[in-house]
Parts: C-alpha cells; sequence; structure tokens
C-alpha cells in the first residue's frame, strides 16, 4: 500500500523521537486503519517481507503498541491504544532520574583537579546550554548561594529545565538569598501569572531599587565559586571564577546590599 497519508507525519516524527524505525510507524497506522490483521495481510499492506515484519511485530510488543488475538488456525493482531506508550515514558524517566543520580556520584569521585586546587580557575561558558550546565553546577553546592538577580531565571531556560533544577536543589536542601532588581520582580510577577510550578523551598529575597544599585547582570556565589551570567540582548555567555577569596569578597558585597534592601514578603520574612 506503500506509505500512508494524514495523520503520518505526527505519527513517525514521534515514533523517531523514541527511537523507532518508520516501518513500526507504518505497521502501527496500517493496523489502526484497517483492523485486525493477520501476517499475510500486513505484509502486503505495508509491503514489508515477513520475516522482517516479524522482528518489527515484536519491537511493538515491546512498546505496548500491539495486541494478538488467536483464532482458529490463525493470528490476528491489532493496534493497541496509543496511550500505552506512556509505560514506556515513565519507564524512562526513572532510567534519566538513575542516571542523575549516578552521575553526582561519579562527579563527587572525579571530581577536576582544579577543583581543589588554590589557584584561581577560570571557565567560560556560551550559549543557552552553556548557562544551563552553570545553574546545574550550583545544584552541587555545600554552601548557601547567595546572588544578585537581574532576572528569574526560568524565562530563559524552559519550564522543564527549571523544575528539575528546583526539584534537585530542594532535594539536597540547599539554601539561597537573593538581592533582585525592579525587572527580576517584574518577571517574576509576569511568569507565575501564567505557571503554578514547584518552588524553591529554602529561598529568601529583598528588593533594592535601581535608583539604589542598578543590577544590569546576575551573579551568584557559593563554595569557592563567583558566577556571572548574562542572558539579554542576545548575548546568552556565562563565566564561573573558583577562587575563595573572589568569592569571599562578593559575599560581603552581597550582605552589604542585603541590609539595605527590603524583604519581599511570602519569601521567608515579614
Amino acid at each position: 500500500m506503500g506509505r500512508m497519508t494524514g495523520d503520518i507525519g505526527p505519527m513517525h516524527e514521534y515514533f523517531a523521537k523514541l527511537g523507532l524505525e518508520p516501518e513500526v510507524a507504518d505497521i502501527y497506522l496500517t493496523l489502526h486503519a484497517y483492523g485486525p490483521q493477520n501476517v499475510l495481510q500486513l505484509s502486503r499492506n505495508t509491503r514489508l517481507e515477513r520475516t522482517r515484519l516479524y522482528r518489527l511485530i515484536d519491537t511493538l510488543a515491546d512498546y505496548n503498541l500491539i495486541e494478538a488475538e488467536e483464532q482458529y488456525k490463525r493470528k490476528l493482531y491489532k493496534a493497541a491504544p496509543i496511550g500505552n506508550l506512556q509505560i514506556l515514558l515513565t519507564r524512562r524517566e526513572q532510567e534519566v532520574r538513575d542516571l542523575q543520580k549516578e552521575l553526582l556520584e561519579l562527579q563527587a569521585q572525579y571530581q577536576p583537579v582544579s577543583a581543589h586546587s588554590p589557584l584561581t580557575h577560570v571557565q567560560f561558558y556560551r550559549g543557552a546550554e552553556g548557562v544551563k550546565q552553570m545553574f546545574w553546577n550550583q545544584t552541587k553546592a555545600r554552601s548557601e548561594s547567595v546572588g544578585i538577580l537581574y532576572e528569574n531565571m526560568q524565562n530563559k531556560t524552559n519550564l522543564a529545565f527549571f523544575e528539575r533544577w528546583v526539584e534537585r536543589c530542594n532535594e539536597r536542601d540547599l539554601h539561597f538569598r537573593s538581592i533582585v532588581s525592579d525587572h527580576f520582580l517584574k518577571s517574576q510577577r509576569e511568569w507565575y501569572t501564567d505557571h503554578a510550578n514547584e518552588k524553591l523551598k529554602n529561598w529568601q529575597g529583598r528588593h533594592i531599587p535601581d535608583d539604589i544599585f542598578p543590577i544590569t547582570h546576575s551573579m551568584v556565589a557559593y563554595d569557592d565559586v563567583v558566577s556571572y551570567y548574562n542572558w539579554k540582548d542576545g548575548e546568552i555567555f556565562g563565566l564561573e571564577v573558583y577562587n575563595q577569596e573572589i568569592a569571599d569578597a562578593q559575599r560581603r558585597l552581597f550582605e552589604m546590599l542585603w541590609h539595605q534592601g527590603q524583604p519581599i514578603p511570602g519569601h521567608g520574612e515579614s
């Protein structure tokens, strides 16, 4: 019958994202369109030779996308509900969580020499994925993270990454204090007008008006690390400086601003 038209595009694209061959989608769409069929009928309708068809049917069975019905001297195959793929997605989500835990263990075991060196180490990042890596590095902090923030991060990183980041920070019981700008408060209000996602459980913020201390980019200090982010006007880059004295100096600047800032209601202070 050749390739089907109509809904073939989305189905083939989705199956490809799952790592499945195009012929798997052909078989599923054929069963969905024409109902239960035996192997001979499927072979004719999909133009697949039977040896290959049997292997692809096994793949569909592994993904819970096909059901077999035994009849007198023959077996009929029919399309299972597409929602059965949720079983696969749930399994993959667990696999990703397990891999993330194993990665943390590997990072702890194979920490780069520069992280333990008394000498200054500077790491430069470019692009959205590079800055996301900087945010993720922060989840490994051993001390409180203090920051001077231009805007909230979720507007830039997207919801999925932000929720994973918040989940990891809360799992590790990390603590945060932030000095925020007028622009940050505006971006925060706009975000939570349309979203109700998980939030950091140990976050306190204070606001500094632009006429007292204009904030033009974001800075975060934790352990012996100072991170600088710039994610605006088409420029996306970041810088990590590994130096205890520099980190301590940034913390002192933060504390000076903290005492001048006004508490943000609902974030740990009244």
